[in-house]
């Protein structure tokens, strides 16, 4: 399809519109998805899947997930407060469950602060700090917009330059299809939209300064995912690792922002 010159000057304008700016990297993104609706989609999904799952029972377990997940959160609407950026958290409600499958070696984040921790893979965070390393991870997804990037991403790629200035603005109907595809609605590992490598190695930059901010030494990052490393040929880690920077180079890059994170590290 051909393109006249006015429409490609619309759809210029839509995209540098739609730039945001990561937290704490400075990165600019995509973010054409409108954040109300997206986090909206995320609390209905998210509800289905929580319904759907077998929530874990020990209540010291869940206690755990619950807490940490709350500090660490807690730690990052601290900071966008500080940066002046509280109101991009305006539509978060934080929420933390702990799933019972100990053949899942996995965490998520959804859009909003909807996050959960299946318990396959508590063996490997061992303790709070491990486990606030892997909170830490998730929040950062939450405050970077990654799912809103990548679902912002799919628009563009399945609109097109020629229809996304109406898709987005006057077809609301239409996005939220896309939206609900881009959630592969149907399984439950497909509800979990993958992140890319970049997105991923920026996680690990902003949890490390998060889970630190709230009061967890940043230097359990380095063991913990040394054993996601030497675990890698235990069932459930494939799917966890596939979209993840590579061990080595994952845990040189977290020794080098160490620094950085322990700044913000007060030791008990």
């Amino acid at each position: 399809m051909h393109l006249s010159p006015y429409r490609i000057s619309i759809f210029a304008a839509v995209i540098l519109s739609a730039c945001a700016t990561v937290p704490i990297t400075g990165r600019k993104q995509l973010d054409l998805v409108p954040q109300q609706e997206l986090v909206s989609l995320s609390n209905d999904q998210y509800s289905q899947l929580i319904t759907q799952s077998s929530l874990e029972q020990d209540p010291e377990t869940s206690r755990q997930v619950t807490a940490i997940g709350k500090e660490i959160a807690a730690a990052a609407e601290q900071f966008m407060k500080e940066n002046g950026l509280e109101n991009d958290l305006k539509y978060y409600q934080w929420q933390f469950n702990a799933i019972k499958d100990d053949k899942t070696v996995n965490a998520f984040c959804m859009p909003g602060g909807k996050i959960a921790v299946y318990t396959g893979i508590l063996p490997i965070t061992r303790n709070s700090s491990g486990l606030a390393v892997v909170m830490g991870h998730e929040v950062a997804h939450a405050i970077a917009n990654h799912s809103g990037e990548r679902m912002s991403q799919l628009l563009l790629r399945e609109l097109g330059g020629a229809t996304l200035a109406i898709a987005v603005r006057d077809q609301p109907a239409k996005t939220q299809q896309l939206l609900m595809a881009s959630f592969g609605i149907g399984t439950a590992v497909g509800i979990i939209l993958p992140y890319s490598r970049k997105q991923e190695s920026e996680a690990d930059r902003i949890g490390l300064i998060l889970m630190a901010k709230a009061g967890y030494d940043p230097r359990a990052a380095v063991g913990f995912w040394g054993r996601m490393a030497e675990g890698k040929g235990e069932p459930g880690l494939a799917g966890f690792l596939g979209t993840h920077p590579a061990d080595k180079r994952r845990i040189a890059d977290i020794q080098s922002e160490l620094p950085e994170a322990l700044k913000y590290y007060q030791s008990p």
